[in-house]
């Protein structure tokens, strides 16, 4: 008797795939990635891209800039929230994106993978979105982490990265969106929550494809799934949310970049960059250091001593970084550049500015500013913090300290300062 060949079983076998439980997950990202989209938009904008050449690390980004406005200064506090909202829903995510993946693997690899024209447009899609998908939470992770590893810089490859996956993500909601509400209506979430993993059940198969026609027996209950995915968010959360609260809960940061103790004391706030890592010599910043301030045709040249002889000004703000982390309020000493914009001609109303460090090397070496930051009583070129002279690392003997405004652009080891919007042309 001939025996009938059996075909191989397929290897997505779960029971717990299926329409109801991927739309569930999907339910998570809805809410949460046009959230992280935005603030990731309102982070980009922070940086004030459009007003030099030297703030914008993405050129020819045309249409893509659409949305930009000049930064505000009020409320102080508006960058240290924003940010830490994009980085610890953008790791809390981890676990929702994974599982989502997890529960539609069948379809990545369906074969025939391409079986009509509209297919392919949907397959096409497909990678966009899980490709964009990847390559966005991979690069955010890795720059939390200072880990830069991939080719290229951060800030256009994570912006340019972010429109495609958006526009991907867009479009699949469009043509998912009433296939998910029709699977999310079909089961019931309180008993699914009830359901022990003896009562799982295999889902309906329908046209999805995402119900495996031999299913395995269950480990698991959808239940468990469910939890899973929520503790392993909640776990990340945990470890994760502290370095943008700040206080005693960033002892708990631990997934926070380490190797950078600022030790205790009134410079013992984090720091990303240090003297060493600059290149900032000693010698750099010993009595030959002097402040050169241009603007309207004049220059003045000034010794340590002599900043310290100008009315000095106190400032309450913290320093937040694109990578997530904050600190609390520091109080700052130093004179407002609006004073300094005076010692160059601009009595009133000083225009922006153009900062430039000491440092030698590396991103943001000098950064510009607009007017309304200059103009904001609580910009220094600060000199002290907490009542102490500045650290080396934190930017001795100088540095710009602005409300609201990323780590970055508070520039240290300030070596000059120019004033008027021509400093801006002259760099664009």
């Amino acid at each position: 008797m001939k025996v009938p060949t059996r075909l191989p079983l397929s290897p997505w076998r779960s029971p717990l795939r299926g329409p109801w439980l991927t739309s569930v997950f999907g339910v998570v990202l809805l809410c949460g990635i046009p959230l992280l989209f935005l603030t990731g938009l309102l982070s980009y904008a922070a940086y004030n891209p459009d007003l030099s050449s030297i703030n914008d690390k993405t050129p020819k980004k045309g249409l893509l800039g659409f949305y930009l406005f000049s930064w505000p200064t009020h409320p102080y506090w508006l960058y240290r929230v924003n940010q830490g909202v994009h980085v610890t829903l953008g790791i809390v995510l981890v676990p929702v994106l994974l599982a989502k993946l997890w529960s539609v693997v069948p379809r990545l690899f369906a074969l025939p993978p391409v079986r009509s024209l509209g297919h392919a447009l949907d397959r096409l899609s497909l990678i966009l979105l899980v490709g964009g998908a990847l390559f966005e939470f991979l690069t955010g992770i890795l720059n939390v982490q200072l880990d830069y590893i991939f080719p290229g810089s951060f800030y256009p490859l994570h912006f340019y990265g972010a429109w495609v996956f958006f526009g991907a993500f867009t479009a699949h909601v469009a043509l998912r969106l009433r296939r998910m509400w029709t699977a999310l209506r079909g089961r019931d979430l309180r008993a699914e929550l009830r359901t022990a993993r003896s009562r799982t059940r295999p889902e309906s198969p329908d046209v999805t494809g995402l119900v495996p026609d031999h299913p395995a027996e269950p480990t698991m209950s959808r239940r468990g799934a469910l939890g899973m995915v929520g503790l392993g968010s909640l776990a990340l959360f945990a470890v994760t949310a502290g370095q943008s609260i700040g206080g005693s809960l960033r002892q708990t940061a631990l997934l926070a970049p380490h190797g950078r103790d600022p030790g205790s004391g009134p410079n013992g706030f984090p720091i990303n960059k240090t003297a060493s890592y600059a290149h900032i010599s000693a010698q750099d910043v010993g009595d030959g250091w002097r402040l050169v301030v241009k603007g309207d045709g004049r220059q003045v040249s000034l010794s340590l001593a002599q900043v310290r002889q100008l009315p000095q000004h106190r400032s309450a703000l913290p320093i937040a970084c694109v990578e997530g982390w904050s600190t609390e309020n520091q109080d700052w000493e130093g004179v407002r550049l609006a004073d300094l914009a005076k010692l160059v001609g601009h009595e009133s109303d000083p225009p922006g500015v153009f900062v430039e460090s000491l440092q030698r090397s590396g991103s943001f070496r000098a950064v510009a500013l607009r007017d309304n930051q200059v103009r904001d009583g609580r910009s220094l070129l600060a000199l002290r913090v907490n009542g102490a002279e500045l650290s080396h690392d934190h930017g001795y003997p100088a540095r710009v300290i602005v409300p609201d405004a990323p780590g970055v652009m508070n520039t240290k080891w300030v070596r000059q300062l120019t004033f008027g919007a021509t400093t801006f042309g002259a760099q664009t």
